[in-house]
């Protein structure tokens, strides 16, 4: 997790197990349950659980959002391996490497952007033959001569033993196969945010993300969104801390004030 600060090399499940620890120490009470629904009037929510219902006049909603992925053989065995869903939480590993960006939109190229700065070589793998992406940001990305677009490809398989080796692609129109050597590949065709339970009462954008301000209040009194989960530019562990703590305190000035 090198994009926060104070330590570098830690990975995601030791930082979870160290905030965890830190907040035991503080008697923070934990509880592992299956959430199975919410009712959220104004007055009371009621949490339905695999280990029993909750009553509660507040709730913080921090369920994240996970990258969409290809769905192909080698994606799943290379993550953290070559395979990465995240150039400016992994971009500085391929430094002077050889690396491909799955996708066409503004995330895919401002990615092919951001490692074509640092890389040897980046190809953009697009299914279609044009960008989705903003009219500045391709312009952008064209002037860059260490990056090369495939157009009408898809990626059909992750290749390597130890480490990604190359990518299979495959032309759309003429159905000819291909290997590509490649040090790394960064996916970026979408993010799904974790909000399906909630999509009967929480107001959502296009993206289908909470909306939610830095304050973290929802449409529904007494509810909360922060991290991944909410409207917002930046998603970083930096910034969910962030939410995390504004969240908090919107909760208890709403318990204070209702």
């Amino acid at each position: 997790m090198d994009n926060y600060p104070g330590l570098p090399g830690m990975n995601g499940y030791d930082m979870g197990m160290k905030f965890k620890e830190h907040a035991d120490g503080l008697g923070a009470d934990f509880m592992q349950a299956e959430v199975q629904e919410i009712e959220m009037e104004e007055n009371e929510k009621v949490i339905k659980t695999s280990n029993g219902d909750f009553k509660t006049k507040s709730i913080i909603i921090a369920t994240g959002a996970r990258h969409r992925k290809l769905g192909v053989p080698g994606e799943e065995e290379h993550v953290g391996l070559g395979v990465s869903y995240c150039a400016t939480c992994d971009g500085a590993f391929f430094r002077d490497k050889t690396v491909v960006v799955v996708g066409g939109g503004d995330v895919a190229v401002e990615d092919a952007i951001f490692l074509g700065r640092i890389c040897k070589k980046v190809y953009l793998v697009h299914r279609r033959d044009e960008l989705r992406a903003a009219k500045s940001l391709q312009e952008k990305l064209f002037e860059m001569e260490n990056v090369e677009c495939i157009w009408d490809t898809t990626v059909t398989n992750i290749n390597g033993e130890q480490q990604v080796e190359s990518v299979t692609t495959r032309n759309l129109k003429d159905e000819k196969e291909a290997d590509l050597k490649v040090d790394g590949i960064f996916i970026a065709v979408g993010i799904l945010p974790n909000t399906e339970m909630f999509k009967d009462n929480l107001k959502m954008d296009e993206g289908r993300y909470i909306v939610a301000e830095e304050d973290g209040k929802t449409n529904i009194p007494g509810v909360f969104a922060a991290g991944d989960v909410r409207t917002k530019m930046l998603r970083q562990i930096v910034t969910a801390a962030s939410d995390g703590a504004n969240a908090v305190t919107s909760a208890q000035e709403y318990l204070i004030y209702q």
